[in-house]
């Protein structure tokens, strides 16, 4: 492992976050901490994850679609935000490309993502 990649472990082991495996495709729910006056919530954001930039590195971003009164709403999140509390995927998608932004221009019927039953969890490599 090159020292870039190690230090970008070890400073990603240090935030302590537990980001589970997701890819283009996947519904999830981002907990996004947010901060009103003197009070802080967590509200949920559920949308189809459309892109994910720099892997899983310390830099990894993702891009989250979702419709939100018949509008398009897209939303990106740091992977190692402080500000994430929890990310959860609601249901896995099997697609064919890494990037989805496809479904930009898409409306109704022709915006789903089938659904993937086959997901086998990656091993834990030791």
């Amino acid at each position: 492992m090159d020292l870039i990649a190690q230090l970008e472990a070890e400073q990603a082991a240090e935030l302590g976050k537990d980001i589970p495996d997701f890819k283009a495709g996947d519904t999830i729910r981002v907990g996004y901490k947010v901060t009103e006056g003197t009070r802080t919530r967590v509200q949920n954001y559920e949308g189809v994850c459309i892109s994910r930039k720099n892997g899983a590195g310390i830099a990894g971003s993702f891009t989250v679609r979702k419709i939100s009164f018949g509008e398009g709403v897209e939303r990106v999140f740091p992977l190692y935000s402080t500000n994430i509390d929890s990310i959860t995927v609601v249901r896995r998608g099997r697609v064919r490309r890494a990037k989805l932004y496809y479904l930009r221009s898409r409306r109704g019927k022709s915006a789903r993502i089938a659904e993937d039953t086959t997901y086998k969890p990656k091993s834990a490599e030791a």
